[in-house]
């Protein structure tokens, strides 16, 4: 599928939602408290569900912090399976439908020969079936299902190859709540996992969490005005002050944490002259519901998304932040509710 028919199905998913059938989105307010799904689990757990995987000092963990490592998950020659994979997108051997590649503002202009040195991020690998193995890997889902239930979708995926900083303080990623991006809910039903794909350390620009923030609202984000560079749509925080309470999470290959949509982290500046790579996959529970954005916080990344989708994918029409959403969404386990 190129991007002539990916736009296609945009439309045929357009028109679908266009039909009376289709039951109204109620929007939530932004600012309310997060919402959760009713389940049977006792008032004190309101960020995991019942289950025989995680323990009781995990789950709690989990609640009180808002993310959680698991070591050593993701095998070595999954991972190797991966960096290939990406290699041969790197180099344009292969070009997966509606794949997103991404360069570094700093280093978009070089000339360099098509290779992981050019190659920020790809994202949206939903079509390509080697990447998206990570997605359906069952180490991975049954850690999931302890956040989102047992229907679970994958929403959006990267495979993130932070390059090193070229001076420019462009390699590092504004601190951010991952809810920002999406218009679906509720938010305690979302769940990302982000796969270290070596050792990550503060040198190479690890991941950095406000432990305890998933407890809180979603904030405005918009683009960071520091010294430096900032790539397209990295939006942070608008009023963001540096917190000594943060968590560097240096992590091994294979290592992988699970952390709530609404937790504040981001991450450092590459000072090595390697590469860092993770992959991750955000999931949310089918039975969730899409919000619109008109009007709210999330408004300015819903402009920006759609001018971007429009121009890719030819379209003529209007479109709002919760049809790219559903254009992106790939069931993994269970059956397809709502989303």
């Amino acid at each position: 599928m190129d991007l002539k028919r990916a736009g296609v199905r945009m439309q045929v998913v357009l028109g679908h939602l266009s039909r009376p059938s289709v039951p109204a989105i109620v929007a939530h307010p932004l600012s309310g408290p997060a919402s959760s799904l009713a389940c049977s689990s006792p008032p004190q757990f309101q960020y995991t569900l019942d289950n025989d995987v995680l323990s009781l000092e995990q789950r709690k963990f989990y609640e009180e912090n808002g993310f959680l490592v698991i070591k050593n998950l993701v095998s070595d020659d999954d991972i190797q399976r991966f960096r290939n994979e990406f290699d041969r997108i790197c180099r344009k051997e292969v070009n997966p439908p509606g794949i997103v590649v991404m360069r570094d503002v700093a280093i978009a202009k070089m000339d360099y020969a098509p290779s992981e040195k050019v190659v920020m991020k790809v994202q949206d690998f939903q079509e390509d079936e080697e990447l998206f193995r990570y997605c359906t890997l069952p180490e991975v889902l049954k850690y999931v299902e302890c956040f989102t239930g047992p229907n679970i979708m994958a929403m959006h995926t990267m495979l993130i190859n932070k390059p090193s900083d070229t001076g420019k303080k462009t390699s590092r990623h504004p601190m951010h709540q991952d809810l920002h991006y999406f218009p679906f809910r509720p938010s305690d039903r979302i769940v990302c996992a982000w796969t270290a794909m070596e050792h990550i350390d503060r040198k190479n620009g690890c991941l950095v969490v406000l432990p305890g923030t998933h407890k809180g609202t979603l904030k405005p984000h918009g683009y960071p005005k520091w010294e430096g560079g900032v790539n397209k749509m990295y939006h942070g925080i608008q009023d963001y002050k540096p917190d000594s309470s943060r968590v560097h999470l240096v992590m091994e290959k294979g290592d992988t944490v699970f952390f709530h949509p609404l937790l504040i982290h981001g991450s450092g500046r590459n000072k090595t002259q390697g590469f860092r790579k993770a992959i991750s996959c955000h999931y949310a529970s089918s039975d969730c519901h899409y919000i619109s954005v008109d009007g709210t916080s999330q408004e300015n990344i819903q402009d920006e998304l759609k001018e971007i989708t429009i121009r890719r994918l030819g379209l003529d029409c209007n479109i709002e932040l919760k049809d790219i959403w559903r254009f992106r969404g790939r069931t993994v386990k269970g059956e397809r509710i709502n989303l």
